[in-house]
């Protein structure tokens, strides 16, 4: 049997769909630092150059290189089941 110890439990999210929407971008800046990664996504206004903020993400550029990690991992497993619309085995 486990040792208690040894368990790890998943962290339980909480969200209120109310107060918490999904903001939609289509641009990204990033910006680093020796401690930092800061990721300001936008939208673009109309048809010209200007962008809206519409949300400031800072991390440690520990938990960027894990984000980009999974990121990627997420994007390759899911690839094929867009295109077909069926899970990859």
């Amino acid at each position: 049997m486990d040792n208690p110890k040894n368990i790890q439990q998943k962290p339980n999210f909480n969200i209120n769909l109310d107060t918490t929407p999904i903001l939609f971008s289509d641009n990204i800046q990033m910006k680093t630092n020796n401690g930092a990664v800061v990721l300001d996504f936008s939208q673009q206004i109309m048809n010209n150059e200007q962008f809206k903020v519409v949300s400031r993400i800072g991390m440690s550029r520990d938990l960027a290189k894990e984000f980009v990690k999974l990121l990627g991992n997420l994007i390759i497993m899911t690839e094929g089941q867009l295109e077909t619309g069926k899970k990859k085995n």
